[in-house]
Order: C-alpha cells, then sequence, then structure tokens
C-alpha cells in the first residue's frame, strides 16, 4: 500500500522527529523540536503539522505523554525518500577495514570478524549469511585415518571454507588402499560444485577399476554419498554468523523483560534468521525490511538492514539487526561500506 504523499514542511517535521527520537528514546514535543532543529515556524504550528502526520499514520502517541514516536511508516519513509548523503566516518572505516582483514582468510573467519565489528561500530546486533556451499567449487580433498575403522574427510572449498565429515569403514583400511582412493576422489570430483557432486559422486566412481582392497573402501563412498554430503552442506541456520547480542541487550527498547524475550527469542531463531537473509541473497545495494514488513512476528519490532558481498561465483550477505529506532543514516551507509570491504578481501584471497 502507498504512503500518503507529504509536504515539504510536513518532511521536515517528521525528519525532525525521527532525528529526535533516535538520539533520545524519548517522544518527540513541538517545543524541543523547534529549539533544537530551527524549523523556522512555531511550535503550535509544529504541533498541528504532527497531528496531520498523526492522521497520516506516520506517529503516534504513547500512552499520555505530549511527545510522538515515528510509527513504521514513518521510518520506511525516511529510509525511502529522507536520507542525506551517505558517508563513512574516517575512523570507522579504518576499524572496519583492520578488524575484518585481520587473521585468518577463510569465508567463515571472514564474516565472523565483519558481523562482530559492524554490530560494535552500529550499537546493534551484527549478522551474516554465508555463501550456499552447494553453489562452491570442491579445491581438494583429504582423507586422515582417525583409527583403524574410522577416517575424517576434509573437504577444502572456494575461499578456503573447510568441511569436515567422519566416515566409517568396514575393518582396518591399508595405507596404500587409503592413499589410492585418496588420489581416485581427488580426480574425479575436484573442480565440481558441491551440488555436482552430490548429484554424480556415485557415477563417477562406479566404473573405477581397482583391487578389491580399494574398492572396498571406495564403495562405502558410492553407498553413503547422500549422507556423507548431507553433513557436509550445512542448513541456512548453521550459516548465520551473529554478533554481540550484549551489544543490543544496552539499548533502551530491552530493558524490560519483554524486550529481552523479544530479543533472546531472536537470537536463537536463526533458521529463521537464515530463511529471512536468504531471500537478499542476489540482490544487489541495500535491502532494509522494518518492523512490520516482516512476514515473521518476531522480527516485528525490528529492522534487518542488509548488503550482498560476493566471492567469485558466491555470494552472501551482511548487516545489522536492531529496534526500528535506529540511526539509519550511519548504519546504512557502514553495512553498504563493510560489504564492500568483505568483497574486496574476498577477492584477494582468491
Amino acid at each position: 500500500m502507498p504512503l500518503p504523499e507529504l509536504s515539504e514542511r510536513e518532511r521536515k517535521v517528521l525528519e525532525a522527529v525521527i532525528q529526535c527520537y533516535v538520539e533520545t528514546a524519548q517522544p518527540a514535543g513541538s517545543r524541543a523540536l523547534a529549539r533544537k532543529f530551527g524549523l523556522g515556524v512555531s511550535p503550535a504550528t509544529i504541533r498541528n503539522t504532527m497531528s496531520d502526520l498523526e492522521e497520516k499514520g506516520f506517529l503516534y502517541h504513547p500512552h499520555t505523554s505530549a511527545g510522538r514516536i515515528p510509527t513504521d511508516a514513518a521510518y520506511r519513509s525516511y529510509v525511502d525518500s529522507l536520507l542525506p548523503p551517505l558517508k563513512v566516518a574516517t575512523a570507522d572505516h579504518r576499524k572496519l577495514a583492520e578488524v575484518i582483514s585481520g587473521a585468518g582468510s577463510a569465508i567463515d573467519q571472514i564474516l565472523r570478524r565483519a558481523a562482530q565489528s559492524l554490530g560494535v561500530i552500529t550499537q546493534e546486533l551484527g549478522v551474516a549469511l554465508g555463501p550456499r556451499l552447494d553453489r562452491s567449487v570442491l579445491r581438494r580433498l583429504d582423507l586422515v585415518r582417525l583409527s583403524s575403522d574410522r577416517l575424517l574427510m576434509v573437504l577444502t572449498l572456494d575461499g578456503g571454507t573447510m568441511r569436515t565429515i567422519f566416515v566409517e569403514t568396514r575393518g582396518e583400511i591399508a595405507d596404500g588402499a587409503l592413499a589410492e582412493v585418496s588420489r581416485v576422489l581427488n580426480e574425479r570430483l575436484t573442480d565440481l560444485t558441491m551440488a555436482q557432486v552430490r548429484e554424480t559422486l556415485a557415477v563417477r566412481l562406479r566404473d573405477a577399476t581397482m583391487r578389491p582392497e580399494v574398492s572396498e573402501l571406495l564403495n562405502v563412498f558410492i553407498e553413503e554419498a547422500d549422507q556423507l554430503l548431507e553433513s557436509a552442506l550445512p542448513v541456512d541456520e548453521d550459516s548465520v554468523v551473529l554478533g554481540q547480542a550484549s551489544v543490543l541487550a544496552e539499548q533502551p527498547e530491552f530493558a524490560s523483560g519483554e524486550g529481552m524475550r523479544r530479543l533472546v527469542t531472536l537470537t536463537e531463531t536463526r533458521q529463521q534468521l537464515g530463511k529471512l537473509l536468504r531471500t537478499r541473497s542476489g540482490v544487489p545495494g541495500i535491502s532494509i525490511t522494518i518492523g512490520s514488513e516482516h512476514d515473521d512476528p518476531a522480527l516485528e519490532s525490528f529492522t534487518v538492514v542488509t548488503a550482498e558481498y560476493t566471492a567469485g561465483s558466491l555470494s552472501g550477505v551482511i548487516g545489522v539487526i536492531g529496534p526500528t529506532r535506529m540511526s539509519y543514516e550511519k548504519v546504512i551507509s557502514l553495512v553498504s561500506h563493510t560489504s564492500r570491504l568483505v568483497t574486496d578481501l574476498l577477492d584477494e584471497n582468491g
């Protein structure tokens, strides 16, 4: 449903209310707005304009307060048409770059650092979604003996991501057989996407002619391909990376028991978060959903701001989750900047 049109005065007053409420977490009154923002009109005129904005669904009265609070529609209007040019403070730029480019170049390590640092700088909950591993390319496969009848299969994927799988064998496997099977697996499976490996593994291995003890081990991978590879490709909730919820817990919205319960519920529902974030992967630019725009009731008090990053042919998202009372200018600029930093770092790391 399209938002009502606003006059120039209504736009200025609405922007002032949002900025005041974001800074103070208190309902904005007409006198405070007149003093702080120099709108060029009297408090009475501001009060009348706020009443008009309330009738249009952009503001509301909390309890008996004389001040007003922005609605989800107000934030949407602000995000869509009132934002000033976006900039990133030099200090924030430097801090993000230093932290994100720290030790460890695998995708999951970079995303963890990015979500943590983005959350701290914005004072929101940093969040990231790893790329879909079924689209990633298998670069190497190693078999490591753990015991006489148990192996560890180590998959090295694009971007340095690694996945490990435990493999139960049917008795003791000779070192020569282990080396031969490892060679065959690498020859026939590397440089394929994980989806291709899953779909064609049995076919690619079935015609291998080998000594009986080697064929026996190879048959384990043929017969149990689906089960083994299912464990290597995590469901969405496993690839969701969260920053420090304690940063968000300090905000006024979560001071009450009910507010804290909403926050805890949010951080515990990674599967739902994974589904939400996955819909934003492959979408260029900034994606913003505010309060009631979410289908999930657990998110109706939150705003989610994300941007896509890429890693070769793969993509994921990085961003923040916070209350709808959010410094949108700062958050949007930092999320956009962080997505570029992550993309550039992943490109550098191949």
